[in-house]
């Protein structure tokens, strides 16, 4: 069976939300600093080079083991080149150290502009901190090197113990049996009694982030496989059809063509308005909430639907 790319439960992401303040670092104007990059430095920061191609290697699945700060830049911004400098510098300075692994990555937004898109990056330089797939916080300009020294030493201690191998430690995990029957029905392709174990977890507790997900995911599967499999040519050939744009973007889901699946849904909340358009929205959200919000495609979708209602 093809199923839809369903984002691994990431616990730690609600965890994290929000714990590193940038209050005192956004606005902050520009300051020569000792260690501060010279004007006119040309070169390219030290770190990842990051494309499409490796994004999600690079970026995604890396901060699952480390922090990883992205540093969005252009040779044509002097001071892009200076922050990529201090940035590798405090990078350099944490290497090795016992309790302060974290991964510096760069983004040439001329020569990569979809990756910047992702990001939604409005001016250079621009970073963004990931942790468990999960955007943790962003700053735009230049900061002072004593600054960007305490919002990394405030990103490590918030993510401490909850990446890489030592986030659980060492204890093996001790999973419910109710939840270890609804992973194996899962497995075996039922997702009918998949579907209903799950609820039943739910309904105990519903704070369950894994019950929580796996409801909404096999939902979906279960409705998407049984949608036909001409569902887009019904749908292309009546455009004002919201039934069919909505089983249409359910196969497009399943058979991996996400970023088309919402172009079709949001271009409908374009032209519709009323109940129609509520009930468009509605579902285009509801689909948003399958997916790891960090999904490149899911980033572009929110900012499209965004665009589209206002």
């Amino acid at each position: 069976m093809t199923r839809p790319r369903q984002p691994a439960v990431s616990p730690i992401a609600a965890s994290m939300a929000g714990a590193v303040d940038l209050s005192a670092l956004k606005q902050r104007p520009p300051s020569a600093q000792p260690g501060a990059a010279s004007e006119g430095a040309a070169g390219p920061p030290v770190g990842i080079a990051v494309t499409e191609a490796n994004f999600e290697a690079e970026v995604l699945v890396r901060s699952n083991e480390v922090p990883v700060v992205v540093l969005l830049w252009s040779p044509r911004s002097d001071g892009s080149v200076q922050l990529g400098e201090i940035l590798s510098a405090l990078a350099a300075q944490d290497l090795d150290k016992p309790g302060r692994a974290w991964a510096l990555a760069t983004v040439n937004v001329d020569t990569s502009p979809r990756v910047a898109q992702v990001f939604g990056v409005q001016a250079v330089p621009t970073v963004v901190a990931l942790a468990g797939g999960q955007p943790l916080s962003n700053f735009e300009g230049m900061q002072p090197p004593e600054q960007l020294r305490k919002w990394v030493d405030s990103l490590l201690k918030a993510t401490v113990g909850k990446l890489g191998a030592g986030a659980d430690g060492d204890e093996p995990e001790e999973v419910d049996p109710a939840v270890a029957a609804a992973r194996e029905q899962l497995e075996a392709g039922d997702l009918e009694a998949a579907r209903d174990s799950y609820q039943a977890i739910l309904d105990a507790d519903p704070g369950n982030t894994e019950a929580k997900g796996a409801v909404r995911q096999v939902g979906f599967l279960l409705r998407a496989t049984a949608q036909r499999p001409d569902a887009v040519t019904i749908a292309d050939a009546a455009p004002a059809d919201i039934e069919a744009a909505f089983a249409a973007a359910d196969v497009q889901i399943l058979n991996q063509d996400v970023a088309a699946a919402f172009d079709r849904l949001i271009a409908l909340v374009r032209r519709t308005a009323g109940d129609e358009r509520t009930a468009v929205r509605t579902r285009v959200i509801e689909l948003f909430d399958i997916f790891d919000p960090a999904d490149p495609d899911i980033v572009v979708a929110r900012r499209n639907l965004a665009n589209a209602l206002y």
